[in-house]
């Protein structure tokens, strides 16, 4: 985004009873943020805003310094994403509240859209420990993005074992991207920053409150397909993750632990109230998310260019299942070609077999 529209996107995340809602509807009623910005008392009353914030909007805007404030932007590599930006993760941008404004020190990608979140325990066991690790490689090497908050414990390990294994992973922040909390991750968040991304909707110079925590969590959950949780007491911030995962309407799993210990109390329970499906390894979240063959479809889907066949046969399968004989009836190709043609579908991950010779279509 360019700077000079970016910069009032930053000046009214500062404004107190302005959120991402009635941000929308300021950029709506004036056409950017800019003349939103500079409206008059007047024109800011007709477009919904009490006088209250009205008033904070005023005083802030007289006091705020956004030039000085983009410079510190700039100064620190910070990237600045709104609804409007191209790079806005697209699965983010679908959740209630979604924020108006990120921060972004590292690269998006298009592939971290294929994303899960590991979350956890502070204080994880060797069990926990052990499982997290073996999670997150699973992930990494499949070709799926780790994203976490970057707090000790579960979240710490997640992070570098998708580092170690080759893979990409995103850490959500619940402070200022001028901080790193907690310091002993600092070399961590720089390793992070090579290999994917650091990622906060807090302004710069806010400190890592207890209470911006649970709200950040609603970031991590949104970006992803689904969270899993390893180890969690029934007060854990990652059960918090996980509800936030369920109200988004995304896909929740939870690792079975000892039942006499604490920081499985969560987990377990929230497996025997349906509300997280079990997970005993990587495989049953990869299958259920239909992740499994990624690295091989996208291996594929590079090195071998489309042909008419191809687009032939996608026009004839649809949501419905349909049998390789009436694929080869409605197109008119060979039975052999119709069985190599769809091999190659399914790798790229455009189709899928259903029961053995019948096929539909993905997404």
């Amino acid at each position: 985004m360019e700077a000079n529209l970016a910069r009032y996107w930053i000046g009214f995340q500062r404004v107190p009873g302005i959120g991402p809602a009635r941000l929308k509807g300021l950029v709506e009623s004036f056409g950017d943020a800019e003349a939103a910005w500079f409206a008059s008392a007047a024109s800011l009353r007709a477009a919904g805003l009490s006088p209250s914030v009205i008033e904070q909007l005023l005083s802030l805007r007289g006091a705020l310094d956004l030039d000085a404030e983009w410079a510190r932007v700039e100064r620190l590599g910070v990237r600045v994403l709104t609804w409007q930006s191209p790079e806005y993760p697209r699965l983010l941008r679908e959740i209630d509240q979604a924020p108006a404004v990120l921060y972004l020190l590292g690269e998006l990608e298009p592939v971290d859209e294929l994303a899960v979140a590991v979350v956890g325990t502070r204080s994880p066991s060797s069990y926990g420990k052990a499982v997290t690790e073996q999670l997150a490689v699973g992930l990494a090497a499949n070709g799926v993005t780790v994203v976490s908050g970057l707090a000790l414990g579960i979240d710490g390990i997640a992070h570098r074992a998708a580092l170690d294994a080759g893979g990409r992973t995103l850490a959500v922040l619940g402070n200022g991207l001028d901080t790193i909390y907690p310091a002993r991750h600092r070399s961590l968040a720089e390793r992070i920053q090579g290999e994917g991304a650091l990622l906060s909707d807090y302004p710069l110079g806010t400190r890592p409150e207890a209470h911006n925590f649970p709200a950040r969590n609603r970031i991590i959950s949104g970006l992803t397909l689904g969270t899993v949780v390893v180890e969690a007491d029934r007060q854990s911030g990652a059960l918090i993750t996980l509800r936030y995962a369920l109200d988004q309407g995304r896909e929740t799993y939870a690792v079975p632990g000892n039942v006499l210990a604490r920081t499985s109390l969560g987990t377990n329970e929230a497996i025997q109230r349906g509300e997280a499906k079990l997970v005993t390894g990587v495989e049953d979240i990869l299958s259920e998310l239909n992740l499994s063959m990624i690295v091989e479809q996208r291996t594929v889907a590079e090195q071998v260019p489309g042909n008419a066949n191809e687009a032939l046969l996608l026009q004839a399968i649809g949501s419905d299942a349909v049998h390789v004989d009436e694929l080869a009836r409605s197109t008119g190709m060979g039975s052999g070609d119709v069985m190599s043609t769809l091999l190659m579908l399914e790798l790229k991950g455009m189709v899928r077999a259903v029961d053995g010779m019948t096929y539909v279509a993905n997404g």
